[in-house]
Order: C-alpha cells, then structure tokens, then sequence
C-alpha cells in the first residue's frame, strides 16, 4: 500500500489524470474528485472525469469551476472512494485493469490498482484528499474547502455515524477557515428534500417489513418509486429504517433492472454492516455497506436476511 507522501509523488509526476467515481455516486465520492480536479488543476495538469451514473443536481456545484478536457490513452488513472472495480459500474471492465492509483478509505478495500492508497480509518476519502492535497501544496481556496467539506459532512451524516473521529472535526474546521460553505451545504444536503421525495418516503414507509423480532427492518424501492424522482433526491432513503426504534439492522432492496437489486444496509453497535454485505460480494464499513445482487426482489430479500442472521448467530 501507498502512503500520502507516495500518492503525491505519483500525481506530481501525472501530467494528464483521469479521475473516476464510483457508480450512484454521493456526496464523498464527488467532493473527492472535484476537489483532486481542482487541485490538479491548480499545479497545471489536464484532467477529465468519469462516473458511471450522471451527476445529480444537488451535486452539480461540485463541478462548476473545473478544467476538464477529453480523455485519451495518454491520460493516467486514479480512482477516489472505490472499494471493489466493481463499484465502476459499466465502466469496470474497460478500466479496471488500467487504474494506477486507487485513493480509499474502506477496510473492505479489494486491491485493484498499481498503486492503492487505503486509510480505513478515515472517516470520508474527502479526508484523504485534504491530506493529499496538503503534500501536493495546493492552494486551498474557498471552492476547494467547500468540495471537500460536502464529502467530509455527507459520508459522517452531519458528524453523526460513528465513523466520525477528532481527525474528522478538525479536518472540518480547517475546511470552514478556508471559507467552506457548510451551511449552505448542510441546508441542501441534510435539510431540503423536494415534494417528490416526500411523496416516495410516504410510498416507501408502507412498504416496510420487521423481521427477526423487529430487529431488522426492510425497505424496498421500487423502480415505479424511482421514476417519481431523481437518483440524486434518493439518497440518504437507507436511514429511514435506522430510525425506527428496536431496529438494529436497517436493510433497503433498491430496484437496479430486471431481477437486479442494490442493497444497503445500516446497523447499530456491535453489528458489523461490511460483514453482512460480504457475504454478497459487497463491503462498505462497520455501520454502512452494500452489495448487489441478480435476483428477483423475493429471493434477494432471503439472501439479505440470512446473511444479518449469520451475522446475529441465529
């Protein structure tokens, strides 16, 4: 594995980086390329970015003020936040085997890239570039604070989730004195949800089953839901079972295509998420993880609940 020191030699020596994001992409994945964009373009380099999955509105902030340029051979391959090639969507197969620097933060990491970069002990990958962008000396402006900062409050859920550390609030406050704009950003991300979100939740809420002595709550969301609104309005859906007092483990089926589900899945101390997902050729981290499967929605709801009752011992 790489060190910060070895990840900022390598981008220095990069004259031209592609930087890829994961598929459905949120907030850490994005902030994390935009602001190693920014921050690449700031020392000269040419940059393009790919996503398996468009961008969302609420996201679109991230990327208004980069240089991008189309991508050709000649560019070098950096991916942000990806735990599994996998996670590359339909972009897996053409880059998987041509990703010279992986940046990541999960302790499920499957080592993919020529160089990999992996602190499972990072809160958010936005926390990793802050410290990247540091070695590099890259000047951090208010547009780079705010890139990072969104990735950083996203993926600790407003500091909330357990993943959050010391490091994490100090990263956060450094990122405010560099004029991030955090309460714009927690307004949009945390605080705002448009009429057809709430007509989905509403949708979603009815359709939840307990199991395991309503330890374990389902949610499923439907392709009919999902075409109620955008990708981008979805997100942070999951939480919703973890909310439910006596719940331990929050479970969401979300329709991918036919006989094609993603699952997430959010638990409570001591019950390890990653675990769960693993099982299902996923990961993620210790109270947040996810998977897919190709199965119809019945039979992938099986698999889920016996993978959290290995995990409980039942």
């Amino acid at each position: 594995m790489s060190t910060v020191i070895k990840a900022s030699e390598l981008l220095l020596s990069y004259d031209k980086v592609l930087v890829i994001s994961h598929a459905s992409p949120d907030g850490d994945t994005l902030g994390s390329a935009s602001a190693l964009i920014k921050g690449l373009n700031f020392l000269g380099k040419k940059t393009a970015f790919l996503c398996a999955d468009p961008i969302g509105k609420k996201f679109s902030y991230l990327f208004e003020d980069l240089n991008l340029t189309e991508y050709d051979e000649s560019f070098h391959v950096v991916t942000v936040d990806i735990a599994d090639p996998k996670l590359m969507g339909k972009l897996c197969d053409e880059y998987k085997d041509k990703v010279e620097l992986s940046i990541d933060h999960h302790a499920t990491h499957v080592p993919f890239g020529k160089h990999e970069w992996v602190n499972p002990h990072a809160a958010s990958n936005c926390e990793m570039i802050f410290e990247l962008l540091s070695e590099m000396n890259v000047l951090m402006d208010k547009s780079t604070a705010t890139k990072l900062y969104t990735g950083v409050a996203t993926d600790t859920g407003c500091f909330k989730f357990t993943n959050t550390t010391a490091n994490t609030h100090i990263v956060a406050a450094q990122l405010i004195e560099k004029g991030a704009d955090y309460g714009t950003i927690n307004r949009i991300m945390f605080d705002t949800k448009s009429r057809a979100r709430i007509e989905v939740e509403k949708i979603a809420l009815e359709s939840i089953q307990y199991y395991l002595d309503n330890r374990c709550a389902v949610l499923t969301v439907t392709k009919q839901m999902q075409d109620m609104t955008t990708p981008d309005e979805l997100e942070g859906i999951t939480a919703l079972t973890k909310q439910i007092e006596g719940v331990e483990i929050g479970v969401t089926l979300r329709y991918k295509g036919e006989n094609r589900y993603k699952i997430s899945v959010r638990t409570i101390e001591p019950i390890d998420a990653s675990s769960i997902c693993a099982r299902l050729g996923g990961g993620g981290h210790i109270r947040a993880a996810g998977c897919e499967v190709n199965l119809p929605v019945d039979e992938a709801k099986k698999v889920i609940l016996e993978s959290v009752k290995k995990e409980l011992g039942i």
